[in-house]
């Protein structure tokens, strides 16, 4: 009987993870939705993330819906850091870009005015 001696081959030889793009994506809108808890109106849209991903870096692009009035630089600054954060977590990417766009402002006061109405 012959026995087969196997080396132990080093992490950095044995090949490379790529996680695909939008993968990524999707780990982003998750966490711009995590960023902004009670802080999206019921009738936004769920925050949207494109991603590009070049020499190991993602970059990012969040759109999404604030409820009005807000602090929206405060908002969009801590959808950016909860995004760098768990890109870089969950993917062990490198993440030098967030942009975020804000698509919509949806306001409370024009909400109840428009259930008040009758046709």
């Amino acid at each position: 009987m012959t026995v087969a001696v196997i080396e132990a081959v080093e992490a950095g030889e044995r090949g490379a993870t790529r996680i695909a793009d939008r993968v990524v994506a999707k780990i982003a809108a998750r966490a711009a939705r995590e960023a902004l808890p009670g802080a999206l109106p019921e009738d936004a849209d769920a925050p949207r993330a494109t991603v590009t991903v070049h020499r190991g870096a993602a970059h990012v692009r969040i759109s999404l819906g604030l409820d009005y009035p807000c602090d929206i630089g405060e908002r969009c600054a801590a959808v950016r850091r909860q995004v760098t954060e768990r890109v870089e977590a969950l993917a062990g990417m490198e993440v030098p870009e967030v942009t975020v766009s804000v698509e919509r402002l949806h306001s409370a006061r024009i909400r109840a005015a428009a259930q008040g109405r009758t046709r």
